[in-house]
């Protein structure tokens, strides 16, 4: 497909991992770009593995690939129609019990 090469960027991003009592959570914050609908986000270099009771702030690179158009349009129709969902879920009449 001629012409249909996706646009890329590869920005500076911080991780931030932990595995505590408390809480387990993985977090990126992307440096100087948000993505938009439809993108995808490569994270290089982050562990994929932390031991128990550890949390730790790495710096790593990301590799965003912008969506087309199509795609992008697509994505938000999607996420509109999953959050309308939720809707239904939350707010159906059901018994208090």
């Amino acid at each position: 497909m001629i012409g249909m090469t996706r646009k890329t960027h590869d920005i500076p991003c911080t991780v931030e991992i932990a595995q505590t009592p408390d809480s387990l959570k993985a977090y990126v914050v992307l440096e100087g770009m948000d993505p938009g609908p439809g993108d995808k986000v490569i994270v290089h270099g982050a562990p994929t593995r932390i031991g128990f009771g550890e949390q730790g702030t790495f710096k790593c690179t990301a590799t965003i690939i912008h969506a087309g158009p199509f795609t992008r349009a697509t994505t938000r129709v999607l996420s509109y129609l999953e959050l309308t969902e939720l809707y239904e879920i939350g707010f159906s009449a059901g018994s208090a019990a």
